[in-house]
């Protein structure tokens, strides 16, 4: 039994449908769907499931969501949406082959590294009208290094939600790079509470009220390192595109030099101030990873492409045809009571539930112990043991000094 519609007809025989004409392959297909990327990972973490997630990292940016599945379709033209590929990330982690610290706990990885904000008291004085003005951060050159490493302005960024809620507008891309006319429909497109922005903008209109403008997280087309600003608004999706267009001479702030020109919603009185406020980074070789709200957050901001790799759980893959082989045979019992479980409760046929049960309880319970088997195989270490070093303490655990 390593084929899905093998796995297909053993629940046939539990749910007592063998017919085609009173379930679907498509339906059954769903339901072992369902059990399998949503029940599995949340009922147990199994050791096949273990791996390792590696990715690049881009020079001057500090945040790398949790990468997601694209859409799959199963039989029946049934849609699954975009959903993590990983279950979550956990130590050993490791840069360019370096062992790096690796937190949840924002707190714990922010007294080490504070995010202290750039007070500037005054990039410009407004004119009367709305703009555009063109405004220069002072604490960063006006020209571009011409290689890392370097030193910058931390960039705004959209978390995962907001990457799925593009995807469901038909727009594919982490880092979202937009060109200017999709800006009018990527930028309110993301909840407000899916942008974290790191640049604002501020002054005050005629009335004495504030005017804010902040990034957005989303990047120009062809110009990666030009952020796109916008107008904060009320959740859920109440940002707002700035008038004016998006270009790296309009509504753009350069990361890397702090110029920007920016038109804002309304009309700024003459003589009246206008400031900026910024997070400043020198770059380096990252020493922490910070996993919160599923976002890779690196500190320091790294210089040059570092090679990221960190333990993580897969999440399963959908079965997209019954002809397709399951990926661990042992489970295909344990994956096609679960399904049957689903298909029983569904349908309220309470005696079927409760005297499958126990079977499928114990077919859990042998898929775990599968785990727990590799799990134990490697020995805990306590204070009288050597461990892996010989009982020699080091640099990386290698004794002495000697390689």
């Amino acid at each position: 039994m390593h084929l899905v519609s093998d796995i297909l007809t053993y629940i046939r025989r539990i749910i007592k449908a063998p017919s085609d004409t009173v379930i679907s392959d498509d339906l059954l297909i769903d339901y072992l769907n369902r059990f399998y990327i949503a029940d599995v990972d949340a009922r147990m973490q199994l050791f096949d499931l273990k791996t390792k997630y590696q990715f690049v990292t881009q020079p001057g940016v500090d945040k790398y969501n949790m990468p997601l599945y694209s859409v799959q379709i199963e039989p029946g033209n049934q849609t699954i949406g975009m959903y993590p590929v990983y279950q979550g990330f956990l130590d050993p982690c490791y840069i360019d082959g370096v062992q790096v610290t690796f937190q949840t706990q924002q707190d714990q990885v922010f007294d080490s590294y504070p995010a202290i904000s750039q007070l500037l008291q005054v990039v410009g004085v407004g004119n009367g009208t709305a703009g555009p003005y063109t405004l220069n951060f002072p604490i960063l050159p006006p020209v571009p290094p011409p290689n890392p490493p370097f030193n910058g302005i931390l960039r705004g960024h959209v978390d995962i939600t907001g990457i799925i809620a593009l995807g469901n507008l038909g727009f594919a891309g982490d880092p979202p790079i937009v060109t200017s006319a999709q800006a009018s429909i990527t930028i309110p497109g993301v909840p407000v509470t899916s942008v974290d922005a790191a640049v604002f903008i501020t002054s005050l209109d005629a009335t004495g009220a504030n005017v804010v403008v902040e990034d957005s997280g989303q990047f120009l087309t062809g110009n990666v390192n030009y952020g796109l600003l916008m107008q904060p608004g009320q959740a859920p999706n109440g940002n707002l595109p700035l008038p004016g267009g998006y270009s790296t001479t309009s509504n753009t702030i350069n990361y890397f030099t702090g110029q920007c020109t920016v038109t804002f919603p309304v009309a700024i009185p003459a003589g009246v101030n206008i400031n900026a406020q910024c997070f400043f980074f020198q770059s380096g070789l990252p020493r922490t990873i910070l996993f919160y709200n599923n976002t890779l957050t690196l500190r320091v901001p790294p210089s040059l492409q570092y090679v990221v790799e960190l333990d993580a759980y897969l999440s399963p893959a959908a079965f997209l045809n019954t002809a397709g082989a399951i990926p661990f045979g042992y489970m295909a019992e344990y994956l096609a009571r679960g399904a049957a479980r689903k298909i029983l409760s569904d349908t309220g046929d309470v005696e079927q539930f409760q005297f499958y049960e126990p079977f499928f309880k114990e077919q859990e319970l042998l898929v775990w112990k599968r785990s727990q088997r590799i799990w134990t195989s490697t020995r805990t270490e306590t204070i009288y043991s050597q461990g892996n070093y010989n009982g020699q303490w080091g640099n990386n655990g290698i004794g002495g000094g000697v390689i």
